[in-house]
């Protein structure tokens, strides 16, 4: 965990593990600002709705297979989710400078928001795993084979893996120390609690409905920033 906070820290531009808390100390003492607050709950949100239907779309996507294979496919999954964000979380300030990425990932994130309106109103094709509540409302279909499965499963962690950075770092763009604390909330929410997310998820719709406004809102402002920012703006393009 030292590791990747240092390399987070270089990364972010900040001076060395000092630097990196100065900067968490510097954004979380400011939460008294209206900027800083907003910045942390869409963080916060965007981390639970993601983690939880990483869960939720892992579980649906290995539910037709036997438990003993189930069990693998969905330790894999969780696992590459694991490894997934923490690399990409490792290069995301980077990938934040490219020309265009920007507004690319708010197109992204409007493609993840329509996943999860298609969710919350479909009747489920998965008869979902045992060991993951509320998977059978994914309105995916189970794979047929182990091989299948456990494609679709990293298929699925790579682009889940990348909304999820991507959104993150797109709210909290402005405040480095928020940035980083949610880049590793991130990664261990998706370690610990994605079950347990995606239970209450699926207890309590109206957590879900909130997130998806959340992950429109930070779809729409990185689609703004992503043309007109004089940096890293489509716009550079053209002048």
């Amino acid at each position: 965990m030292l590791d990747i906070l240092l390399n987070l820290s270089a990364l972010s531009g900040v001076d060395g593990l000092g630097g990196l808390w100065n900067a968490i100390v510097t954004d979380f003492s400011n939460l008294d600002q209206a900027s800083a607050w907003v910045a942390f709950g869409q963080v916060l949100m965007i981390d639970i709705m993601l983690a939880g239907d990483n869960a939720i779309i892992v579980g649906a996507l290995a539910a037709g297979l036997p438990a003993d294979q189930r069990r693998k496919v969905i330790l894999i999954g969780i696992g590459a989710a694991l490894v997934l964000r923490i690399l990409f979380a490792l290069i995301v300030t980077q990938l934040m400078q490219i020309v265009g990425l920007i507004f690319a990932g708010g197109i992204l994130l409007l493609w993840v928001a329509w996943k999860m309106y298609r969710e919350l109103h479909h009747s489920g094709e998965s008869a979902g795993s045992p060991e993951i509540s509320g998977d059978e409302h994914a309105g995916l279909r189970p794979a047929k084979s182990f091989a299948g499965a456990a494609w679709a499963v990293a298929v699925a962690d790579v682009s889940m893996s990348l909304d999820n950075v991507l959104a993150v770092a797109g709210a909290a763009r402005e405040h480095p120390g928020i940035l980083v604390i949610g880049l590793i909330l991130s990664v261990a929410l998706m370690g610990v609690a994605a079950n347990i997310l995606a239970k209450y998820i699926e207890r309590y719709r109206w957590i879900a409905w909130i997130g998806l406004v959340i992950i429109l809102w930070v779809a729409g402002k990185m689609i703004y920033d992503g043309y007109v920012d004089p940096q890293v703006g489509l716009t550079t393009l053209f002048g």
